[in-house]
């Protein structure tokens, strides 16, 4: 499932979760975290459970809840969970062990239960914006299958680790290349960090292609404007979607002729190129994760 664009919207705004279920973005995440204060938390975890119950979005549709060692944790999970045939999942935010997942998978696994829905239908996404998050990152994707999604949090790491943030992102640079390296290891997707200028739409693109190219499979977004530019910069070029297709195709036929080793457009195609393809394929939604 493509997931180019992760939309974040204040779960306590009902305005702007009834024009985000309308937009062609891939992820709403209906956030009862970092966008809502501390005397609105309750009344924005009733209503985002409402929401995802009465709307009807265009892409998935997710629930950023507050940590479970907070105040709000355990109510945010309970109370959102009561929509979740209409949920895709949850995402934790500030995983820095793999308890976090074992303790939001117990409660998935509950109201999978409830609800009658097939196990393992509800997915986790799991936030990484702390040191320990990165370097206990291996435990926590392997904590679950539910696990289907690592976001990179730049802003929360820099401060976790004392760097001062810049336009050119050097102090986050191992940390981004470390988690997409480990996440890539397990097959999970990796969504890419905020970019926090949002009138910026070139800076966006610049730094969404830049993602795209490094190998992350979405971006995460603050604001609608930002969704088509995201979308865009992760949605391959025509051109070489054409090229994946030949490859693809022609890959297929040697298949079943028995050839190892073949051709496209003068050039010698080997398992990389054919991998390659097969990503570019996979990313514009033209063959299925995993089809052979």
């Amino acid at each position: 499932m493509p997931r180019r664009a992760w939309l974040y919207v204040p779960g306590d705004q009902e305005r702007k979760i009834v024009k985000a279920a309308g937009l062609d973005t891939d992820v709403v995440c209906l956030d009862l975290e970092d966008a809502v204060a501390p005397d609105r938390k309750e009344d924005a975890r009733a209503l985002v459970a409402r929401m995802v119950q009465e709307l009807d979005f265009t892409g998935e549709v997710w629930v950023r809840v507050n940590p479970p060692d907070s105040p709000w944790g355990e109510e945010d999970i309970t109370h959102v969970l009561t929509a979740a045939p209409r949920l895709r999942g949850i995402l934790l935010p500030k995983v820095g062990a793999a308890w976090v997942v074992h303790w939001a998978a117990r409660h998935l696994q509950r109201a999978e239960e409830e609800h009658g829905l097939p196990t393992g239908r509800l997915l986790l996404a799991v936030l990484i914006e702390t040191a320990a998050g990165v370097v206990r990152l291996p435990d926590i994707l392997q904590a679950s299958p539910r696990v289907a999604v690592a976001i990179f949090g730049a802003e929360d790491l820099a401060a976790d680790i004392g760097a001062i943030r810049t336009p050119e992102g050097r102090e986050i640079a191992w940390a981004r290349s470390q988690m997409l390296l480990t996440v890539k290891a397990f097959r999970r997707q990796a969504i890419d960090m905020v970019y926090i200028a949002y009138k910026d739409l070139e800076g966006l693109e610049r730094e969404a292609r830049e993602a795209a190219q490094m190998g992350f499979d979405g971006k995460q977004v603050i604001h609608p404007a930002q969704v088509p530019v995201v979308q865009a910069a992760f949605t391959p070029q025509e051109e070489r979607i054409t090229w994946a297709r030949k490859v693809w195709t022609t890959y297929q036929e040697a298949q079943r002729e028995g050839r190892g080793v073949f051709v496209v457009d003068g050039k010698m195609i080997d398992p990389p190129l054919i991998q390659q393809a097969r990503n570019i394929l996979e990313r514009a939604g033209l063959l299925s994760e995993g089809e052979a």
